[in-house]
């Protein structure tokens, strides 16, 4: 097994087949042979949780996972992570935002040697209240946990291993994963994306 893509659902109960059809055409046209895709439903209202049921009877590379409530994105991703099987693991969004198809780009990158690849955007499509959120979270990371200045990212990059492995000891309700990979590593690399 060489890629696991985790990805945490909610409120996508009409978008998560076409992200899985996404990351289909992306392994097909990347040659990627073995893979997985690790979906995790936030206790989500909607009926996600029927579609990722049926996905995963259609394919047997999809495991679903159902949590009892809702934990929040970074909980659900670690809930993936904990049964991700694949040597590279690669986070991404479950509306169809992260551009999968530009995943060449950010292996390219890990293979430079990097330990985490995040991808960013040069142009962030987010309302103005969401920019200066992003905005805080980036200051304060820096400041409190070390983070580089030139940190650029997103929900979508890709880990190796062993950042996995030391990511999901971390036992506590409300992960900060930036937080978590910054603890493992510095080694970080970072791609742009459209």
């Amino acid at each position: 097994m060489k890629y696991s893509f985790v990805i945490p659902c909610y409120q996508s109960e009409n978008t998560i087949g076409t992200v899985v059809d996404e990351i289909e055409d992306v392994t097909n046209k990347e040659k990627i042979n073995e893979y997985e895709i690790i979906l995790v439903n936030d206790h989500s209202p909607d009926n996600v949780w029927g579609s990722i049921q049926r996905l995963a009877k259609e394919n047997k590379n999809i495991v679903g996972i159902n949590l009892s409530k809702n934990f929040g994105q970074h909980a659900a991703l670690m809930a993936g992570y904990a049964a991700t099987r694949g040597d590279y693991i690669v986070s991404l969004d479950d509306d169809g935002q992260s551009p999968i198809d530009e995943l060449n780009k950010l292996i390219q990158e890990f293979e430079s040697g990097k330990d985490v690849v995040y991808a960013y955007f040069d142009d962030i499509k987010q309302k103005q209240y969401r920019k200066m959120g992003t905005t805080i979270a980036t200051k304060m990371s820096q400041k409190l946990l070390g983070a580089p200045k030139d940190f650029k990212g997103s929900s979508f990059y890709v880990a190796k291993r062993f950042v996995i492995e030391e990511i999901i000891k971390y036992n506590n309700s409300f992960p900060y994963l930036l937080g978590l990979v910054l603890r493992v590593t510095r080694n970080i690399g970072y791609v742009s994306t459209q």
